[in-house]
């Protein structure tokens, strides 16, 4: 099985994807591991597209891909057999990202292996590149878009799973941990 997490900044996409992944015994692929260099850099997308593309193909017989990133969905949605889009309410997702941001913040915790990318006091709180401050302003935005991606008829064929609430998760990770078995 092939599934995208999607959602916005700070809803779960991560600790969900690889908990989908270890259910179903499927590598788990995270987008901005993929896509972020050494001092925040970002990859260009002629080498992005690339990476990414032969990343999938490693995994041919199933996948966990957490990421948005728009601009990749001819690329991640080509074979993938369910979009799970983690829709939580504005305050959760909030709280969420704060707690994470103040937890990377403390431990100095790299983020993506051999990058040196780790979340700051400055960096999160008094920066434009804020994650707290792409959240706030990009939770409407996302919502908007992935609840039109249901609407889609070019997406008709992709199974779109909706999660507004962890427990709904859960029952998410059981349900396709049986139809494995």
């Amino acid at each position: 099985m092939k599934i995208n997490v999607v959602g916005t900044s700070g809803s779960g996409k991560s600790t969900l994807s690889k908990r989908l992944a270890e259910a179903l015994d499927v590598p788990h692929i995270a987008l901005d591991q993929l896509f972020w260099r050494a001092n925040w850099q970002e990859t260009p997308d002629d080498a992005f597209f690339p990476k990414l593309e032969a990343t999938l193909a490693d995994a041919a017989d199933g996948w966990v891909l957490d990421g948005n990133f728009n601009r990749t969905r001819a690329i991640k949605w080509r074979e993938v057999d369910m979009i799970v889009w983690l829709d939580y309410g504005f305050w959760r997702t909030f709280r969420q990202s704060l707690q994470r941001a103040i937890v990377r913040i403390v431990t100095r915790r790299e983020l993506w292996p051999g990058t040196g990318n780790r979340e700051t006091f400055r960096k999160t709180f008094l920066s434009r590149d804020s994650i707290l401050l792409w959240m706030l302003t990009y939770w409407r935005r996302q919502r908007r878009r992935y609840l039109l991606d249901t609407l889609n008829p070019e997406y008709r064929s992709i199974q779109i799973v909706r999660l507004t609430h962890p427990d709904e998760a859960n029952l998410l990770i059981e349900q396709l941990a049986k139809r494995r078995d």
